[in-house]
């Protein structure tokens, strides 16, 4: 059986919920329904929908406002928000779009125009889905973020990874703001079974979008692996898994909490044992050694 887009209608009138979940049904999809913000989170937390209308003005919570704490969550980043709305000035609809919002129709709603719009935005969400599943198949786990760290898009196994380390912000932790042509240095973000979360800049697609690249590894198992192939000790195999991720000096000694001289002495030893004679060569030995098993 085919499986049917799910629209989640979120409004306070119940004329306007009638009237579009039995002009959605008609349509083929499956609808939820919510009489308000707060209940429209509490749906979202058992059910990601595929597609929201959400009506800009209720009681209480407004829809701008729960369509910013939607945007927190990385699995819901790329469910297209409709906003329904009677406000029509200028800076009413820039509210939206800065809430997150892809779109707006007017109250009271015209049915036909309601399932084009939804129609065209589901198409398009369908193939911002298959070009990061894509990715996820490549073993490219990506996601863009702004300078403040907001993630604006995932990947699918990204999206998962950074579920397991912030369930509930979408913004990346340990994040500090940066200012213009400043790059990101994030230290690795410890997951509840063990793993750790490595991010890596890939490059900037616009001017406040960078893209990164999450990793989730195993560092007990790899500095085991290290240490039992190449005869290091458990601080020195620590030193030699961060150098062989391409992380200075200076990174190694806050990750590893040691000052940078210690960690020139524990590289010095690392050399002598491994019979190299510079980073280069123990980085890429370690790769190979990793790569191996």
């Amino acid at each position: 059986m085919e499986r049917r887009d799910i629209v989640l209608v979120v409004d306070d009138a119940p004329g306007t919920l009638g009237l579009l979940n039995d002009t959605l049904e008609s349509a083929g999809y499956m609808v939820l329904v919510a009489q308000s913000a707060a209940a429209a989170m509490t749906v979202i937390e058992r059910i990601t929908p595929d597609i929201v209308l959400m009506d800009a003005v209720m009681p209480g919570m407004d829809g701008f406002e729960a369509c910013r704490r939607m945007k927190r969550n990385a699995s819901l980043i790329s469910v297209p928000v409709i906003f329904m709305t009677g406000l029509t000035e200028s800076e009413d609809v820039v509210r939206g779009f800065d809430a997150g919002g892809v779109d707006y129709v007017i109250k009271p709603v015209a049915p036909d125009e309601v399932l084009a719009r939804i129609s065209a935005h589901l198409a398009n969400a369908r193939l911002t889905r298959s070009a990061h599943a894509a990715l996820d198949v490549a073993g490219r786990f990506l996601l863009a973020v702004d300078r403040d760290g907001t993630v604006l898009w995932a990947t699918p196994q990204a999206s998962s990874l950074l579920r397991l380390a912030n369930p509930i912000d979408a913004s990346l932790p340990g994040w500090q703001p940066l200012a213009d042509a400043q790059l990101p240095r994030l230290p690795p973000v410890p997951l509840p079974d063990g793993r750790r979360l490595e991010f890596h800049h890939v490059g900037q697609i616009e001017p406040e979008e960078l893209l990164l690249r999450v990793t989730a590894t195993d560092p007990k198992r790899e500095e085991a692996v290290l240490r039992d192939r190449l005869g290091l000790t458990a601080r020195e195999a620590e030193v030699l898994l961060w150098l062989g991720r391409g992380k200075s000096n200076r990174d190694i000694a806050e990750i590893l909490t040691m000052s940078p001289r210690t960690v020139n002495k524990h590289l010095e030893g690392i050399f002598a044992k491994l019979g190299v004679e510079n980073r280069a060569s123990a980085a890429a030995l370690a790769v190979r050694v990793l790569g191996g098993g």
